[in-house]
């Protein structure tokens, strides 16, 4: 969990307890800071670490460059930290486009007699999941498993 994340988390239970009980939640502020301080300096709440598992998770899954930077920027990592652990190589991309269309049975995993007619809806499908053009289309157009 990034730091920004458990702040989050941390402030709305203080905002729940203090409606129940009556007080102000700008005063408990300064104990926020400090337990959420003392979580990144034991080593707790690391946003590097949660980063590159999560960005490693997704794409296992078969998620595009943009969609693990939405996720991860969705939950608190910074813009710099996003932009380091997703940059990777296009062939990063392509794998996960292939794994994307394969769970999905799209293009070559679609049955034969329907594969040409629904070229332009799996694009599509790939395009929605934030894979590029030139990426979708290679997966589409391709062959089920890569040539070795």
């Amino acid at each position: 969990m990034p730091a920004a994340q458990l702040r989050r988390v941390l402030a709305r239970k203080i905002a729940v307890s203090c409606r129940h009980h009556g007080e102000d939640p700008a005063s408990h502020a300064q104990a926020l800071d400090a337990v959420v301080a003392r979580c990144v300096a034991s080593g707790l709440v690391d946003d590097r670490r949660f980063a590159e598992a999560r960005a490693a998770t997704l794409r296992r899954k078969g998620q595009s460059q943009r969609a693990v930077a939405a996720r991860l920027s969705a939950k608190g990592v910074s813009r710099e930290l996003v932009g380091e652990v997703t940059a990777g190589e296009a062939s990063d991309e392509l794998t996960a486009a292939r794994i994307a269309a394969k769970r999905r049975r799209l293009g070559p995993w679609r049955a034969a007699e329907k594969r040409a007619e629904s070229r332009q809806k799996d694009l599509a499908a790939l395009a929605r999941l934030g894979f590029a053009y030139a990426t979708a289309r290679a997966v589409i157009d391709g062959e089920a498993e890569p040539s070795r």
